[in-house]
């Protein structure tokens, strides 16, 4: 058999409120469990497990696309933390690089400050003028005092430089500072990245292994559907036997039953059209000693009335009154309800089998109640099955006889025991216990109406 699965779009519809949808569903849920309650109840209830899970699979999905959003997002968050944290170390060693040939300028130019400085002190500061005044010649003294000259600036652009260096080394120590400040909050960003990402990808693979699980699940669920709706298959084929079984049955009594009911009804003809000729010949020959008598009397009344004076006439009687209207007929057909517990579940009619996906005839009218509530006996009657038999479970099947020209018989299926096994009941009488026997998944009565053989609405009889 192929399995045809609603699409889970279907059964849970495309409305983008997790919450909203969770109530779409388990209200079709519920609607399927209304549905299957005359289907067995391990089918039942795999289906409804198999459709549960569909419902749960676009969450799942949606779930997981999330995880892996968020985990793109995480991984390219984390990249540009990473990307942020190499810039700052980069700029941070620059920074360095840079104090440092900073610093080594210093220290080449404080050398050069205290050389300066060494030489000043070891010739009393007179070194260079005492050079110049011991030349020999003018252009010798010219000479001496341009490199003297010379000599100054370069150590005047030394302590220049000197002091320009340690500015700058002060500047970039700040610098420093700051550059090791950001590298700082870049690698802590780039550790909570990290983090983030590697968490958003396990939450990632998490919502795949359970949407694995879902698919996985949904497959096993359906190949138990599957398998039971094979099992239902069968119970159905060997339910319909026992109906065709019980319709015949029925057939060959109610047409007996007709018979009979004809050949009375002539014979009751017979004698009443023999009893209506018998009265119709007493009739007339009362209505002949009746005007006999009216005659002889009407003599005797003229005669005693010559004898007599005259007198007034009597006042004459009143008619006499009317009798009261006859009573009206009973409400309610010539059935009872099985039961005054509970509820109607389902009415007899057409029904849609939302898993094998045909028509069917629902046979009968249902009423749910708790079980071991009381069955009672529609009408009068002879029972003329009890037992259990296939899926209708433990049943009783009970004769009521001709009623209205036609031959009525009542069954009550899948009740929890039976309280009758044979034999005659009157109206009212309790013939079992409500129960969920046979193909049922809850508790409830089957009640069904043969009119003749074949099955009629319930409620025409009720």
């Amino acid at each position: 058999m192929a399995l045809m699965m609603t699409p889970v779009s279907a059964l849970q519809g495309r409305d983008p409120d997790p919450h909203q949808q969770k109530r779409k569903v388990d209200s079709q849920i519920d609607q399927l469990r209304e549905d299957l309650h005359e289907t067995n109840a391990s089918l039942a209830n795999a289906y409804i497990a198999l459709k549960t899970t569909q419902g749960k699979l676009p969450g799942a999905q949606a779930a997981l696309a999330q995880a892996r959003s968020a985990a793109t997002r995480a991984e390219t968050a984390n990249a540009m933390a990473a990307q942020e944290l190499e810039v700052s170390q980069a700029n941070e060693t620059k920074a360095e690089d840079e104090l440092a040939t900073t610093s080594k300028q210093i220290r080449e130019s404080r050398s050069e400050v205290a050389q300066f400085a060494a030489q000043i002190y070891q010739e009393q500061g007179f070194g260079e003028f005492d050079m110049a005044m011991t030349s020999t010649t003018p252009q010798q003294f010219a000479d001496r005092i341009a490199l003297i000259g010379t000599v100054m600036d370069i150590q005047g652009q030394s302590m220049v430089a000197l002091a320009t260096a340690r500015a700058s080394q002060t500047a970039q120590e700040d610098h420093l500072s700051a550059l090791r400040a950001d590298s700082q909050k870049a690698k802590k960003k780039a550790e909570a990245a990290l983090a983030a990402a590697n968490s958003a990808r396990d939450r990632a693979t998490a919502a795949k292994a359970a949407l694995d699980a879902l698919a996985a699940q949904q497959a096993t669920q359906a190949a138990t559907v599957k398998a039971q709706s094979e099992a239902e298959k069968a119970s159905l084929a060997q339910m319909q036997g026992e109906s065709a079984r019980l319709s015949k049955v029925i057939k060959a009594r109610a047409a007996a039953a007709l018979k009979r009911a004809k050949i009375k009804a002539a014979a009751n003809a017979r004698a009443k059209a023999a009893a209506r000729a018998r009265a119709a010949r007493a009739a007339a020959r009362e209505a002949a000693a009746a005007r006999a008598r009216a005659a002889a009397a009407a003599r005797a009344a003229a005669a005693a009335q010559a004898s007599r004076p005259s007198r007034p006439d009597a006042p004459s009687r009143p008619a006499p009154a009317p009798p009261p209207p006859a009573p009206p007929p009973p409400a309610g057909g010539p059935l009872s309800a099985p039961t005054t517990e509970g509820w109607v579940s389902s009415e007899f009619g057409m029904r849609f089998h939302p898993i094998d996906h045909v028509w069917r005839l629902h046979s009968g009218r249902d009423y749910a109640a708790p079980c071991g509530a009381p069955v009672h006996a529609a009408a009068s009657g002879e029972i003329i099955e009890a037992g259990y038999h296939s899926g209708y479970g433990n049943r009783v099947v009970i004769d009521h006889g001709v009623m209205g020209g036609v031959n009525l018989t009542t069954t009550y299926n899948h009740m929890e025991r039976l309280r009758v096994t044979g034999g005659h009941v009157s109206r009212g009488d309790v013939v079992g216990y409500e129960g969920s026997t046979g193909t049922s998944n809850g508790c409830h009565i089957h009640f069904e109406v043969y009119e003749d053989g074949t099955f009629v609405d319930p409620r025409n009889y009720l």
